[in-house]
């Protein structure tokens, strides 16, 4: 069963907190408040699918501070930007640094929904791709040598005959071990088996 999005909103102020949360409840959302940055790290579970909602301006740790500890996680979590001051350049470092936007308050209820709607739709693309690269390195594991040595040479463009030369063995052999890897790691067809592993070889 999937899980539902959590809405992280991290804000010194009290006011801000209760209002942004009046308008995620009424929009659906479940929420979770957290009154510094220290506090919003310590309860953040980097597993459930959502967004966070960050005060720039934080007591202590910025928001800048934050969302650079929450990219150097494995699940880079989607960051919405909340700020009283309309600084220019602070806005432009924040979505060079991945940010899906940089509202300022007091923030329209519109505007803060679309964003957390955005951010929400980039956290699950990013969770099935980090999905995705850890089934394809499951799969190569289970690959036996004389498996991984064909794989390598379909990635590299090479026919069946090619790699039966290269590894000193007969072609039907080849198409053998081709078979179940292709088998091992779960695809048809062979465009979407060098497409996948090409993406996520490390």
């Amino acid at each position: 069963m999937e899980r539902a999005p959590v809405i992280y909103v991290v804000d010194d102020d009290e006011a801000v907190l209760r209002s942004l949360a009046r308008v995620l409840t009424a929009a659906g959302y479940g929420s979770e408040a957290h009154a510094s940055a220290e506090a919003f790290l310590a309860r953040h579970d980097p597993e459930a699918p959502g967004c966070v909602i960050l005060d720039l301006g934080l007591p202590g740790m910025d928001g800048f501070e934050v969302q650079q500890k929450l990219a150097a996680g494995r699940s880079e979590r989607s960051v919405i930007f909340l700020t009283g001051l309309g600084d220019i350049p602070a806005s432009v470092r924040a979505m060079k640094a991945g940010a899906v936007d940089f509202l300022t308050k007091p923030v329209e209820a519109g505007a803060l929904l679309a964003a957390v709607e955005q951010a929400i739709a980039r956290d699950a693309a990013a969770r099935a791709t980090l999905a995705e690269g850890d089934a394809v390195r499951r799969n190569l594991a289970r690959l036996t040598p004389r498996e991984r040595e064909v794989l390598e040479g379909v990635l590299a463009g090479r026919l069946n005959k090619q790699i039966a030369w290269e590894l000193g063995t007969a072609e039907k052999t080849v198409k053998v071990h081709r078979g179940r890897m292709m088998k091992k790691m779960g695809f048809r067809r062979l465009v979407d088996l060098i497409q996948v592993v090409t993406a996520h070889r490390q």
